[in-house]
Formats: C-alpha cells, structure tokens, sequence
C-alpha cells in the first residue's frame, strides 16, 4: 500500500518521479548518524514516502503550471501538510508517520506552515526530513527553474542554518557529504 501511495503521488508531478525516495534515503543517512533505532528508522521509511501525500488532494493545474505560483496557488500548495495529515489519520499503519507529513515544511526559525512550530516544537523527524526534502528540490528541475548544482544547493542549505533549518541537523548534514567526496581520494591511495 505504501509504494501504492508513493507512486500515485509522484504521478501526479512527473518533475518529482523519484522524489521521495531520494528524500528518504537522505534522511535516513542523517537518521543513522544521529543513531537512531531500527523502530525510528523503520517509520522514516514510511513517512518519508508519504511526506507529500497531502497533495493529492491538490488540482493537477497548481501542481504542474508551468511558472511561478500566484498567491492563492501558493496558499493551496501550503495546505498539503494538513490534507496529507488527514489522510493519514484515516490509516491506523500509517499514523504514528505523522510527524513527517503534517510538519516538514516548518522553519527553524518558526515562519513554515502549517503550525509555525519554532525550533525544538518541531518533531525530529520532520526537521531531519525537511533537509533532505529541501536539499532534493533544489537540485531537482522543476516547471519554473532549473535544478541547482550539488554544491549551490549544499551552500544553500548551510546558508539556511538556523532560519530554515535546525543548525545541528545542517552540520550532521554537510558532514556527510564531505565524507562521502573524501571517499573515492582515499580509495585511490
């Protein structure tokens, strides 16, 4: 049921085929630095498909113009979260994933939606997925711009430290993709 929903939600968006996996496996990279169990890795693992669900419920015409989103467009996509949150609510396996649906799209520094949670109000989970769900976007193409190089989307992130996302997340971050570049020069020599 779960690659079900996944798969219905990316076909809605063909610019984001893929996108929750890739979304998925980054955060689970950040999850296993930061030493969590199977039992939260396991929820990551569905949560994280499911972080876009909500925008089922969103007309085919906002999810895929072509150019940038008026205000009223833009307020429709932001009431995803909460859509997503009660779809989910009605599926007793899919409840305790809640975090990731209802609050990815929260800010460190409180001005997300759909709650404006501040800070440590925001679930972990959702903060963790919020990096990897922005990092994802930003070197994805999209309708209405090119898709960021690796590193621009990286400077991005680490520019939005502690406005847009938790600090120490961005560092657990970062430091992951700066192991993984010194990976191949040591397996060189």
């Amino acid at each position: 049921m779960l690659s079900v929903l996944s798969r219905a939600i990316e076909a809605r968006d063909p610019y984001t085929r893929g996108h929750s996996a890739r979304v998925t496996a980054l955060a689970e990279s950040i999850a296993l630095r930061l030493g969590w169990s199977q039992e939260r890795l396991a929820l990551l693992n569905v949560g994280g498909p499911l972080h876009d669900i909500g925008k089922l419920a969103i007309s085919n015409e906002v999810l895929r113009k072509p150019g940038r989103l008026d205000e009223d467009e833009l307020a429709l996509i932001r009431e995803h979260p909460k859509l997503g949150a009660r779809l989910l609510l009605r599926v007793s396996a899919f409840r305790k994933a809640l975090p990731y649906v209802l609050y990815h799209h929260e800010r460190w520094d409180g001005t997300g939606y759909p709650t404006g949670r501040a800070g440590e109000e925001i679930p972990v989970e959702a903060r963790v997925l919020a990096i990897a769900d922005a990092f994802d976007a930003m070197t994805s193409d999209r309708p209405y711009r090119r898709a960021l190089s690796r590193e621009e989307a990286l400077a991005e992130v680490e520019r939005c430290s502690g406005t847009q996302f938790d600090p120490a997340l961005v560092q657990v971050f970062l430091e992951l993709f700066a192991e993984a570049e010194r990976l191949p020069a040591a397996a060189a020599s």
